[in-house]
């Protein structure tokens, strides 16, 4: 039986990143984000428009997407690069933090396509720069203005030895890497494996596009 229902919010199941961008006094931001998809080589994340990464986004339209296991993102949750912090963070518990590796204990390392550094603790860093924004909402005059959609274009990824394929070094081991899933603001991890899709019988380099410059 279904029932009619209005979540506050409509999570179900959503990857989560910790997305590293510079600020604008040089110091670098890091923040969790878990609305983000990819299609090819290109991927789409939602952050509010007033939040530190928004801006810093639209100021260098660069940054580091790293995807953590599950022991990297709680020390950054209900913290802003944002100062002073917003009227409605502050309502949520949120706090400034200029300094978001060391609070998080999470180390950086130089990127070779972008200012913004990687996570080392992450097991995938994709450097990634900005191709379009969109508004979303722009057709609600309560929530128009109130979330941006970036569309980012990835131009290199590094991926740990340990989730790797073997012998194959430009395949990820599914059995391996285990994503960390926002549902409902609770997190989880994939369980084992039911069964192979129908989709395995097309070789995986066949959905390769021509994402280099």
């Amino acid at each position: 039986m279904h029932i009619k229902s209005d979540p506050a919010i409509l999570y179900f199941g959503t990857p989560v990143a910790l997305i590293s961008t510079k600020n604008a006094n040089g110091t670098d931001n890091l923040a969790p984000i878990s609305s983000i998809f990819w299609l090819g080589w290109r991927c789409v994340i939602g952050l509010g428009a007033s939040s530190q990464t928004a801006m810093n986004l639209m100021a260098t339209k660069e940054a580091v997407l790293n995807l953590p296991s599950v022991n990297e993102v709680d020390r950054l949750a209900k913290t802003t690069g944002s100062n002073p912090v917003s009227q409605t963070k502050i309502l949520k518990g949120y706090r400034f933090e200029e300094n978001k590796f060391e609070i998080a204990g999470l180390t950086k390392l130089p990127s070779e396509t972008v200012n913004a550094p990687r996570v080392n603790e992450c097991p995938v860093q994709m450097e990634a720069v900005v191709k379009a924004i969109h508004k979303l909402a722009a057709d609600e005059n309560i929530e128009q203005g109130k979330i941006i959609t970036f569309e980012l274009k990835i131009n290199r990824i590094y991926l740990d030895t340990s989730i790797i394929m073997d012998s194959k070094p430009n395949k990820v081991d599914p059995d391996k890497w285990k994503p960390l899933i926002m549902n409902f603001q609770e997190f989880y991890t994939l369980g084992n494996k039911v069964h192979e899709s129908t989709l395995a019988e097309i070789p995986e380099q066949m959905y390769y596009t021509q994402h280099r410059d």
